[in-house]
């Protein structure tokens, strides 16, 4: 089954390129690359600024945005989209990024 790309996925900056149906099967393998997909979808999991969520509704979250979420949620914290406590209760976005709409 072939679908025709959508001029977004044309672009070569452009995270939605890496997505199939809205979700992400696997991280792209370019740095450049890795860091725009975690920030749009940091965005689309949480996209009120310092907003506190739990782990687990984190990770319900991200379920809907990639096959392995637990790697997402990861990828968000070690690149500093996303803070935890200590314990990793909650998690909270802490970047603006160039995703977000204002």
């Amino acid at each position: 089954m072939t679908t025709e790309p959508t001029p977004a996925r044309q672009l070569p900056g452009d995270p939605q390129r890496f997505l199939r149906s809205g979700r992400l099967e696997a991280m792209p393998r370019r740095w450049r690359d890795k860091l725009a997909v975690t920030r749009y979808l940091a965005v689309r999991a949480m996209p009120v600024l310092l907003e506190p969520v739990t782990e687990r509704e984190l990770t319900d979250r991200l379920s809907e945005l990639t096959l392995d979420p637990a790697g997402l949620r990861r990828a968000m914290v070690d690149q500093g989209l996303v803070q935890r406590t200590r314990d990793g209760a909650e998690y909270w976005r802490t970047e603006r990024t160039e995703y977000d709409e204002s």
